[in-house]
């Protein structure tokens, strides 16, 4: 099995994310204190026909290790063949999505799909420990819906199969995002005397205060931070301070506005104005959430298509809540 050294880490991961996780906004995650990337899942079929958009997903800076680049597919011998090109790439690590819920990608038998046929899971999952020459690891589910969560046999399968670390979804793929994330069966996996590969959680962690519950509570190697981490780089932060035994420190406007300023430049440099600023529209939520009146600043930044429109916005909210 080739293994993967997490031992100098806490380890709070930014959790992939499609159209979120992109280079610049794990640049900005990692800066702010995250140990573990992952890129945004990348579909092998993609990668073999060389589409550009899937090529410009793996790529990362050398400020980014450890970090691993996570593809999906349904087909054997397409998911075989996009090694050579996700290793030239040169990752810690490729990660197998066998996770997403969502119905172009499930209702392939990708993603979490595949959690209907175990057996084909374990078999692809093995085809690639074998071929790959670094480590493999697999986000999952707690299974396919609630009367079928096999998490805790599956994890030791897979890991019979020679994965070199698992990470779970506290949910099932019918549940999608709705509902709770469930912890139990991801402390139970972590918990069980017969493995021995990282156990990494998701689901659920929006604060620093909760990363550090699920950790402490489930013993898990690490927490996997997801849609708590939109907008909100800080949160590692946050979590790293806390874990130091700091206090939180307050996050001003005015910072809120220069890193979401950084963030919106990086993307429109890394994919281009037109698609940077669509994409930018999910994270903004996140950097000003919290603040009084910002309903007026909202609606006008989520309308804007162009820099020149949205960067007097920057200005008006300084302007309006002060420093």
């Amino acid at each position: 099995m080739k293994t993967l050294d997490f031992g100098k880490y806490c380890v709070l991961g930014l959790s992939p994310m499609d159209d979120i996780t992109d280079l610049p906004f794990r640049e900005l995650c990692k800066s702010f204190g995250a140990d573990l990337l992952i890129t945004e899942f990348i579909a092998s079929e993609a990668l073999n026909r060389e589409a550009e958009k899937s090529y410009r997903k793996m790529r990362f800076t050398s400020a980014q290790h450890p970090l691993g680049i996570q593809i999906f597919g349904a087909n054997e011998d397409e998911l075989l063949q996009c090694l050579e090109i996700v290793e030239a790439q040169q990752p810690d690590f490729i990660d197998i999505n066998w996770g997403c819920p969502v119905r172009k990608v499930a209702g392939k038998g990708a993603g979490s799909g595949i959690l209907k046929d175990i057996p084909k899971m374990l078999h692809v999952t093995e085809a690639l420990v074998k071929r790959a020459h670094l480590p493999v690891t697999v986000k999952t589910r707690l299974g396919y819906d609630h009367d079928d969560k096999p998490i805790v046999d599956l994890a030791e399968r897979l890991q019979d199969v020679g994965i070199a670390a698992l990470s779970i979804h506290g949910r099932t793929k019918t549940q999608m995002y709705q509902g709770s994330a469930d912890w139990t069966l991801i402390g139970e996996v972590k918990n069980n005397p017969r493995m021995h590969i990282p156990i990494f959680g998701n689901g659920d962690i929006v604060t620093p205060q909760q990363a550090i519950e699920a950790k402490k509570k489930y013993g898990v190697d690490g927490v996997l931070i997801g849609r708590g981490a939109i907008g909100n780089p800080w949160i590692f932060e946050q979590t790293q301070r806390l874990l130091r035994g700091e206090a939180e420190r307050e996050i001003t406007v005015s910072e809120r506005v220069s890193v979401c300023r950084q963030h919106l430049l990086a993307a429109i440099e890394f994919k281009g104005e037109h698609t940077a600023m669509f994409e930018m529209r999910k994270h903004y939520g996140g950097y000003f959430k919290g603040l009084r009146d910002f309903k007026q600043f909202r609606i006008p930044m989520v309308n804007t298509t162009t820099l020149d429109e949205i960067l007097p916005i920057f200005d008006q909210i300084i302007t309006y809540y002060g420093n």
